[in-house]
């Protein structure tokens, strides 16, 4: 199956569709999405991405982030992967967007309208091998320490997002 992105202005408008190797490879603006999902003891779940995957393979990321298709909505997709991914459902709701621009040593460069969901979840994750290889949950405060000390550990969309969804879980806390 030919996977294929959604191509889209900086405003996300969507002005086409593209094979999604291509998009990379020509680093074309896309829609994209990251999944963040947190225990009810406020932890972030983390997964190590498979050693298989063709850019950032073994580095760690949020729970999971992909690409909505042509014809689906970003909600339904992020749900779909996380399934997919992981191996289980849960509500999800949009935080907050952001683009970004990252090259990876392959040739192939993200440049990605990135929308951001987060969830809760507290039962069995069945993580696919074909995507994950180990999963994790750490504390914010953990991960905010990690990426200062071990930045080349993370993946580099991760590396920015998760400023901006500290920030986020900061205030809500607050709320």
């Amino acid at each position: 199956m030919i996977e294929e992105v959604i191509l889209v202005d900086e405003n996300d408008t969507e002005i086409g569709k593209m094979e999604k190797m291509e998009a990379h490879e020509k680093a074309i603006l896309h829609r994209a999405f990251s999944v963040f999902i947190f225990n009810s003891n406020n932890e972030m779940l983390l997964q190590q991405r498979a050693l298989s995957k063709y850019h950032s393979a073994g580095l760690w990321t949020n729970a999971c982030c992909s690409h909505p298709r042509p014809g689906e909505t970003t909600l339904n997709a992020a749900k779909r992967r996380l399934n997919e991914e992981l191996g289980f459902d849960t509500n999800i709701k949009k935080v907050f967007d952001f683009t970004y621009k990252a090259s990876f040593d392959n040739g192939l460069t993200e440049h990605e309208f990135d929308h951001v969901f987060v969830g809760t979840y507290d039962q069995n994750i069945s993580p696919n091998p074909d995507e994950v290889k180990t999963i994790s949950f750490m504390t914010m405060d953990a991960i905010l320490s990690s990426l200062t000390s071990e930045p080349a550990k993370y993946t580099a969309w991760f590396l920015i997002a998760f400023p901006k969804v500290y920030d986020w879980w900061k205030a809500s806390l607050l709320s």
